[in-house]
């Protein structure tokens, strides 16, 4: 599904923030990312969900090389990638309900079709009683969870989850990740980045651990079976 061949990423004129980067994504893949601060994590989620193209190398989603894809093509390849930001990024003027169902709205479905699932996944996420309400009246753990929703409701191929248990109670939390595994159970790959050394270790995923820009462990130790939870 995703695959790396020495990738490098430099901002500008600037020094590569990332380089010789190689590891693969298989499907139905679990990944955590990890790193301290400045290791290059957001630059990583950054080529991952096409904000930006590698300084050089070689980076293949779906199958297809990002090198030579024309921009026309951007938009069909980031419509199967979910991505929770750790800004959130909702739109002020809509409500939590369609805000997260933008992304069904942008494929061209009908909400009226997909209101049930909108509405049941709003109230898995613990906002059964925020439906309606705008961003600016919601907090940051509540617009988290309204991120999140936005991104897996269309059941997209690749999940992107930058930090997303770092605003929430440890009951949401473990809530979030059940809706990781169990998405990932039925197929989709997912990279969750986190500080969060109790959470990678709870559960059965593959951990990219990136320092100074490279990664930490082999390529071949990042490649991960569907993750299943740590049962305590």
């Amino acid at each position: 599904m995703v695959r790396f061949e020495d990738v490098a990423l430099r901002y500008g004129d600037g020094p590569e923030v990332l380089s010789g980067l190689n590891f693969r994504l298989s499907p139905g893949s679990m990944h955590f990312l990890t790193g301290p601060s400045g290791a290059g994590k957001t630059s990583l989620l950054k080529l991952l969900y096409l904000a930006h193209r590698p300084s050089r190398g070689r980076v293949e989603m779906f199958g297809e090389d990002m090198g030579t894809l024309p921009r026309s093509g951007l938009p069909r390849i980031r419509r199967r990638i979910g991505v929770i930001f750790q800004d959130f990024r909702l739109l002020p003027h809509l409500s939590a309900l369609d805000n997260v169902a933008l992304p069904l709205r942008i494929q061209g479905a009908r909400l009226e079709e997909h209101l049930d699932d909108v509405r049941e996944l709003l109230t898995w996420v613990g906002l059964g009683d925020r439906m309606d309400a705008l961003p600016s009246t919601l907090s940051g753990g509540e617009q988290q969870r309204v991120a999140i929703a936005r991104a897996v409701i269309g059941r997209p191929d690749l999940i992107l989850a930058d930090e997303p248990t770092g605003n929430v109670d440890p009951e949401i939390g473990r809530r979030l990740m059940r809706l990781f595994v169990e998405l990932n159970r039925l197929g989709t790959t997912v990279l969750i980045a986190t500080h969060d050394t109790t959470l990678i270790e709870r559960f059965a995923a593959s951990v990219l651990a990136l320092r100074d820009g490279r990664l930490a462990v082999p390529a071949e130790a990042q490649l991960s079976p569907v993750a299943e939870e740590v049962q305590p």
